[in-house]
C-alpha cells in the first residue's frame, strides 16, 4: 500500500513517548463521567429514526401522530423514539386539551446536526 492510501494508518518509527505532550495532553482531558455523557448521547443520534424524528422537529412542533405521518411509521414506534429522544433531555412537550406536542429542548441540537451535515459535505 502506498503512503497516501487512506486507509493506511502510519506508526511511530521510534519507540518513544513524549512526556510533555502527555501530560498536557491528560490535564486538558475531561472527566471520565463527563465523556461517558457525551458517548451517550451520541449513541442516541446512532438510530436513523431517531435523527429522523429530530430533522422533522427542527421544521415544526408536532403530535406523534403528524410526525408518524411525516416519517411513514406507526404511532407506537415514533412513541418509543420519542421516549428515548425525551429522556436524552433533547426534545420537549407540551399539552394543548388531549394532544400533546414535541418540538426540540433547545438550539443546541440544530447547532449539533448542522455541524454534522457541514462535515458530511465537506
Amino acid at each position: 500500500m502506498s503512503a497516501n492510501n487512506e486507509n493506511t494508518v502510519e506508526i511511530c518509527c521510534e519507540d518513544k513517548v513524549h512526556p510533555e505532550v502527555v501530560k498536557a495532553v491528560a490535564d486538558k482531558l475531561p472527566d471520565d463521567e463527563l465523556l461517558y455523557d457525551v458517548a451517550e448521547l451520541f449513541k442516541v443520534f446512532g438510530d436513523s429514526t431517531r435523527v429522523r424524528i429530530i430533522c422533522a422537529l427542527f421544521e415544526s412542533e408536532m403530535c406523534v401522530c403528524d410526525i408518524a405521518d411525516v416519517l411513514g411509521m406507526t404511532q407506537s414506534a415514533i412513541s418509543h423514539q420519542l421516549r428515548v429522544l425525551k429522556q436524552a433531555r433533547l426534545v420537549k412537550y407540551r399539552r394543548d386539551g388531549k394532544t400533546v406536542y414535541y418540538s426540540l429542548a433547545d438550539d443546541h441540537i440544530q447547532t449539533i446536526f448542522n455541524q454534522a451535515f457541514e462535515h458530511i459535505m465537506e
